[in-house]
């Protein structure tokens, strides 16, 4: 799996969020997109994935040579965001099912040692409308780190963790980014200072 970005461009109405901006990404890389509060991270991170339309330029994704058709990006990579919840009416063991029928979990890993691994085993049978913030956060960072995809993407993993989470989360990336893209959105150094290459929105301006 590659990535290109080809002068990517995004503006709304007079305002540019980002321009000129050109990257390449293959497996293993990994990429932090830092800039102030309010900057166009996640909007970036949007285009990134195919939620939304660039101004101009083009996203590429490839695999095996081949370009991949922009509605079938999704099937490639996971992603972890704020702005996107979780279906609460499910149980855990539930939502596990519900997600793993659209990706497999990564090779070697089963759903008991998920739950094992976000500390969630004795919570199965709750709804996810009763869990904290921290809960739905490492859940979240569970599903899209140990999803079978080629491309990962963090929009402020962090947040709604303690201290502990924050190392629960470390430990995590580093043992199963493996040999994918990762792509994390972030501020704070902590959440990204594994990354390899670094993009300062404000340099795209």
């Amino acid at each position: 799996m590659k990535i290109q970005v080809v002068e990517a461009a995004k503006r709304f109405q007079y305002e540019w969020i980002f321009k000129d901006l050109s990257i390449d990404l293959e497996p293993g890389n990994s990429l932090a997109i830092t800039g102030s509060n309010g900057s166009g991270k996640s909007t970036l991170l949007k285009c990134l994935t195919g939620s939304i339309p660039l101004s101009s330029g083009k996203i590429e994704y490839w695999k095996d040579g081949k370009s991949i058709d922009e509605s079938d990006w999704f099937r490639h990579l996971s992603i972890a965001a704020p702005y996107l919840e979780l279906p609460e009416e499910f149980t855990l063991s539930e939502l596990l099912d519900f997600h793993f029928k659209f990706k497999r979990p990564i090779e070697g890993i089963s759903l008991e040692e998920i739950l094992e691994l976000v500390y969630l085993k004795e919570h199965h049978g709750k709804f996810v409308s009763q869990f904290s913030s921290g809960m739905k956060q490492r859940l979240k960072l569970a599903l899209a780190l140990l999803s079978e995809t080629e491309v990962i993407f963090l929009d402020e993993p962090t947040s709604n963790l303690d201290k502990r989470g924050i190392a629960w989360y470390q430990s995590l990336v580093d043992k199963y980014q493996m040999n994918r893209i990762l792509i994390v959105c972030s501020n704070e150094s902590r959440e990204f200072d594994f990354c390899q290459q670094k993009l300062v929105l404000e340099d795209y301006k």
